[in-house]
């Protein structure tokens, strides 16, 4: 596409996503890897919250990466219907990029070597959390935390309930704030995460 140039130029959209990634942490005050993360329950009805992006993979088999609690609301939506979608917004650069394709979980050594990453405190958190169920009081969580602080000591394996989720999209969009409402639009799109990808810019 020839006017597909400047900040929307490159042959690989994961690189594209990264490099605007990179941007918006020199730029942005809290946060520039937050996405909204939207799911859907077994009734059908629409969920999100809010994620951290912990990796882009650039190239053919690329993805993006986050972590969380497989028992959470948005782990057990994830394995109901093996799909999802997220938006990141940066006000700072007056830009986002949207994505929705299938997920799929990444709990090997990638996994592992983010969660030893963490601090020792999150680490913890993460066996002592229920993610999502219901409690009774800040007090029982806190109990909790000390209990599987010294279960697990300075050194806790990763969870087997906790790990990454890597979503291969079959859709991604570039968008950048325009005068007058007239925005730049880029879609990359693809029948498959094994396909081809079709480029097209959209009307504001």
């Amino acid at each position: 596409m020839s006017d597909r140039n400047g900040i929307f130029a490159g042959d690989d959209p994961f690189a594209i996503a990264r490099a605007w990634l990179d941007e918006a942490a020199a730029t942005e005050i809290n946060d520039p890897n937050a996405m909204a993360l939207a799911t859907v329950d077994a009734d059908g009805m629409p969920d999100a919250r809010m994620v951290l992006l912990k990796d882009i993979e650039t190239g053919p088999a690329g993805g993006f990466v986050f972590y969380t609690n497989y028992d959470s609301a948005k782990g057990r939506q994830i394995a109901a219907t093996g799909n999802a979608a997220f938006v990141m917004h940066w006000k700072s650069l007056r830009r986002q990029v949207r994505a929705r394709g299938t997920v799929t979980r990444e709990e090997g050594p990638q996994a592992d070597a983010y969660y030893a990453s963490r601090a020792l405190q999150s680490r913890i958190g993460a066996w002592a959390s229920r993610q999502s169920q219901p409690l009774d009081s800040r007090g029982t969580l806190m109990a909790e935390v000390a209990r599987q602080g010294l279960r697990h000591g300075v050194n806790p394996a990763r969870p087997p309930f906790w790990g990454g989720f890597r979503i291969t999209p079959i859709e991604i969009e570039f968008w950048a704030d325009g005068a007058f409402r007239l925005h730049d639009r880029f879609r990359w799109a693809r029948p498959s995460v094994h396909a081809e990808w079709d480029v097209t810019r959209l009307q504001p």
